[in-house]
């Protein structure tokens, strides 16, 4: 689609581009025409009544008055007179008679030849020429007076730069933004006069009294403007000739326009006061969406101009250019002013032809010639001085630079930002000819005018009603927002009284003002690449009653300074690049945590090279630290010697290859994670033996090729995950953990689970899929009553010891890819494994007697659906495997 302004017709380029003409331009192409129009007539007489008349001279009377008069010099013979009868023809004259030899006076043939002679010879090359060179001057002159506008480098950016005033004069948010500035600044100013007026006692009647009229400032409306882009649409209601605007105007803007214009002379009683309903009325969404989008194109033009300055100097080289010309012309005309003469003397070399060697000769358009050259010098004197007034102006102000000084008194407008370079030379230009322009043009630089539109955006798309829609309900009851890529905050968010979780993602500027205080339920907040700015009234609610914050940036530098400042901080979750350049000595770029005492959870995915030392000053309140560290080698850790407080310790991703002495302090420790590092020997085992209240203990994805039998020191531990590991065997003095409830050894090289397994009578779930396993002990199933799940999946089963059915709590039974060739009818007895809590082929399943598999299968869906709905186990460490996407990565394969 293409808009009706795309359609004008090209001599509209000429009526855009006077707006970038100053009054001296504009003066100098009107001499310039009249400069060619002296230079034509001239050359139109030239060309028409172009000649010279020329009369003989006496010989005796051209050598005695040679130096007379015009008017009293030459007394020709008469064509009448006649030589003597006896008077031979070659004979010479005499002192008074006429030439011998020829007739004494001269055909018609004769004058026009020795004219045409004489128009050669004796007329001056400035008699002849003068009129053409002039034309050729006045042509020069025409070209270059406008060639900064059609030069090919600079052309598309003044027809961009012009469609783009165009769109911002049309559009009716330039109305809507510059009645707001007005607006707020006559507000201001009466509460400045109402602070400054003393006290006065009230007057008897309200109706005699009034405020003072109060000043305002330079609005878009002021009256006395006549420009294109200007013309006010209720013009036609006049009879005023139509606007030579490049695109017609909207109505919106027309109303916009009236309504403005009726706003601006007010009574005084009634100016902060009464708005027309037309005033406040917020813009349709198409209007909104279009002054949107010129907001981005006034964005991309502005950086695409103020990268370079060829406008400017193609402008000053022009001037330049002009004034050399004008210098030059001057130099070489004035001398011509004393050559044009009505009368030359000609001597021609044709006497044979004609009997006389002088002639007088009168130039017909030598007077003529002479005041149009006085008029051409006068013209060309002037526009000598306009260029001289203009490259004066041009080195006597800064024109690459400009700044909005008339601007700064409205208070919506004051952060215009200052210009240069190719945009700011645009601006002068644009200002010489009418500044309304430039105001209007500055709503659409000014931040606080996107702002404000964007806010009255958001207002419209973003109620409410449409917030509480899109609010859900978690797991655990919490009511959950999610805003993504949304340019700002809407402001309906603040009356979400009932919200707990807020999450906001790519949010370019987020602000939380003092209406955050309606948010009585907020708890945890999520900012995802989101800068959030916070006024000084919401940080004082965010620091009552904000408990879990989540961040995710790219640099450290993106983390907001106020989050340091969260006294009642719970929980704080920190994603991106926390360390700074500079070694293992500079690791940290976060700052001091020493505000937060109540932070109990840590948790940093990032690319740290050592524990932080600030850390330290929450040591005493901090319960939990997570590090996913990204695969960086965690080189440091002496800083957790300061935390004996901690109970839970994860460390993801560090590239450990042995565990960290640092462990040795930390005897309130109850948690270890060490999973996802290069772990290959476990020796250091033996000195977490006074770590007494140690329960849960993961070093699952490592490289560990066998389980020491100090392991049996950690006589506390209730978990323990040794999955996807190098395990061959497992030690005696593993079987010693009496309190072991969940022993996970999956995805290791494991060929027998021994019997003494038997003793870990308090296990509740053994996983040992993906290993080597022929056979199951039979003690397992006699001494472990306990188990709820049993994963023996990807193993060499071929069957299953009798007494499985001792197993009366067993609820999940994982046996698939095994060599199984059928199943012990005793499945029957475990009541929990009914409903899809058996884990196996369906052709296995149906070897199993009729009345085992209906009772097996009650509420079990089909083998395609029950592995997706029902097989996931109670468990984060039983994965499913369905049947097409078996997956067989025991350590013992991946070797292969």
């Amino acid at each position: 689609m293409f808009s009706l302004s795309e359609l004008a017709p090209l001599n509209q380029h000429q009526s855009r581009c006077k707006l970038l003409k100053p009054w001296w331009e504009v003066f100098m192409d009107y001499l310039v025409v009249l400069m060619l129009m002296a230079s034509v007539l001239a050359c139109t007489e030239q060309l028409s009544r172009d000649r010279v008349v020329c009369i003989p001279m006496d010989p005796v009377i051209t050598a005695n008055t040679s130096n007379r008069s015009t008017s009293t010099s030459g007394q020709a013979l008469t064509p009448s007179s006649k030589p003597p009868a006896n008077v031979t023809p070659n004979a010479g004259p005499t002192l008074h008679s006429t030439g011998r030899g020829r007739r004494t006076h001269l055909a018609y043939q004769q004058y026009v030849y020795i004219s045409q002679v004489c128009y050669h010879e004796a007329l001056p090359l400035c008699s002849r020429f003068f009129p053409y060179m002039a034309m050729l001057q006045a042509l020069v002159l025409v070209a270059s007076g406008s060639f900064w506008l059609h030069f090919p480098h600079t052309s598309a950016r003044i027809e961009h730069f012009l469609a783009i005033l165009a769109k911002c004069c049309e559009s009716p948010w330039t109305s809507q933004a510059l009645s707001h500035a007005v607006r707020q600044e006559s507000v201001q100013e009466k509460e400045v006069v109402e602070e400054r007026r003393p006290p006065q006692p009230p007057p008897p009647s309200s109706a005699s009294s009034s405020p003072p009229v109060t000043r305002t400032g330079r609005t878009s409306i002021d009256s006395g403007t006549d420009s294109p882009l200007l013309k006010r649409s209720d013009s036609a209601s006049y009879g005023a000739p139509p606007s030579p605007c490049p695109s017609t105007l909207s109505c919106n803007y027309a109303m916009s326009s009236i309504s403005l214009g009726s706003q601006v002379h007010f009574p005084s009683s009634k100016r902060v006061l009464v708005d027309s309903p037309r005033q406040v009325m917020s813009l349709d969404k198409s209007d909104g969406e279009q002054a949107r989008a010129l907001f981005e194109r006034v964005r991309k033009f502005r950086s695409h101009c103020e990268s370079s300055d060829v406008i400017y100097k193609v402008y000053l080289a022009q001037t330049v250019f002009k004034l050399l010309m004008v210098t030059l012309i001057l130099s070489y005309t004035i001398p011509l002013l004393s050559s044009l003469s009505f009368t030359h003397t000609c001597h021609p070399e044709e006497q044979a032809l004609v009997g006389y060697d002088t002639f007088e000769c009168i130039h017909v358009l030598s007077s003529l010639l002479r005041k149009l050259l006085v008029a051409y010098l006068t013209l060309l004197g002037l526009y000598g001085l306009l260029n001289f007034y203009t490259l004066g102006w041009i080195l006597r102000s800064a024109l690459r630079q400009y700044s909005f000084h008339s601007l700064k008194e409205l208070c919506s407008l004051r952060d215009v930002p200052d210009l240069r370079n190719d945009l700011a030379f645009l601006l002068h230009m644009l200002d010489q000819y009418d500044p309304l322009l430039v105001q209007r043009l500055s709503v659409f630089l000014s931040p606080v005018s996107e702002s404000r539109l964007l806010g009255e955006s958001l207002e419209r798309r973003w109620g409410e009603e449409k917030l509480r829609a899109m609010t859900s309900v978690d797991a655990e009851g919490c009511s959950r927002l999610q805003l993504v890529a949304l340019p700002r905050l809407p402001p309906a968010l603040f009356t979400l009284s009932q919200l707990q979780v807020l999450q906001l993602e790519l949010i370019a500027d987020a602000r939380f003002t003092a209406q955050v205080a309606n948010m009585t339920s907020l708890r945890e907040l999520h900012l995802y690449h989101c800068t959030a700015a916070v006024d000084p009234g919401a940080l004082r609610v965010l620091q009552e009653h904000l408990e879990v914050l989540h961040l995710t940036f790219t640099q450290a530098s993106e983390i907001p300074s106020w989050v340091l400042s969260l006294r009642s901080l719970h929980e704080l979750h920190l994603s991106g690049r926390l360390s700074s350049d500079g070694g293992v000595g500079r690791g940290w770029a976060l700052g001091s945590l020493r505000q937060l005492r109540h932070l109990r959870v840590l948790v940093i995915r990032g690319t740290l090279q050592r524990i932080p030392a600030e850390l330290c000053e929450v040591a005493g309140s901090l319960a939990r630290l997570e590090i996913y560290n990204e695969g960086t080698r965690l080189l440091v850790l002496t800083g957790l010697k300061r935390m004996a407080d901690l109970t839970e310790l994860l460390l993801q991703d560090c590239r450990l290859e042995r565990l960290p002495s640092a462990l040795l302090a930390l005897a309130n420790l109850r948690t270890l994670d060490l999973q996802r590092n290069n772990l290959r020997t476990l020796e250091e085992l033996l000195s977490l033996a006074h770590l007494r209240r140690l329960s849960c203990l993961r070093l699952a994805y490592n490289r560990v090729l066998a389980l020491p039998a100090s392991v049996g020191v950690l006589r506390g531990l209730e978990l323990l995950d040794l999955s996807n590991n190098q395990l061959q065997s497992l030690p005696p003095a593993l079987f010693t953990l009496h309190r072991l409830r969940r022993l996970l050894l999956a995805g290791n090289l494991l060929q027998v689970l021994p019997a003494e397994v038997k003793a870990l009578q308090l296990l509740t779930e053994l996983d040992i899929s993906g290993n080597r396993v022929e056979s199951l002990p039979p003690q397992l199933f006699s001494s472990c009553l306990e188990l709820h799940i049993l994963n023996v999946a990807r193993n060499s089963l071929s069957s299953l010891p009798s007494g499985v059915a001792a197993l009366s709590r067993l609820r999940r039974l994982d046996l698939r890819s095994n060599s199984l060739e059928e199943l012990p009818a005793e499945l029957g007895c475990c009541s929990g494994l009914h409903g899809g809590g058996l884990l196996v082929e369906d052709w296995l399943f149906l070897s199993l007697p009729p009345q085992v598999r209906d009772f097996l299968s009650r509420s079990r869906a089909p083998s395609g659906t029950q592995s997706e709905g029902h097989s996931r186990p109670d468990s984060d460490s039983f994965p499913y495997f369905c049947p097409t996407q078996w997956s067989f990565s025991s350590a013992l394969e991946s070797q292969i």
